[in-house]
């Protein structure tokens, strides 16, 4: 997802954006949404991979 998008998604959701970065961004929404915030902080193994649509682009980077 590009950064736009997840902008546009946190302002949705109430968050503003600012000038996070891309994973801070991301990780409020994951807490916005009562998941765990952890994208990107896995050190191995993601335990999240199955129910996480940030799982993906998490991983690759």
């Amino acid at each position: 997802m590009k950064m736009n998008e997840i902008k546009e998604k946190a302002k949705q959701m109430g968050i503003k954006p600012g000038k996070m970065s891309k994973a801070d961004l991301i990780r409020s929404i994951q807490a916005q949404e009562g998941n765990d915030p952890c994208f990107q902080t896995a050190k191995e193994n993601c335990d999240q991979v199955q129910c996480c649509c940030w799982s993906k682009e998490c991983l690759t980077l």
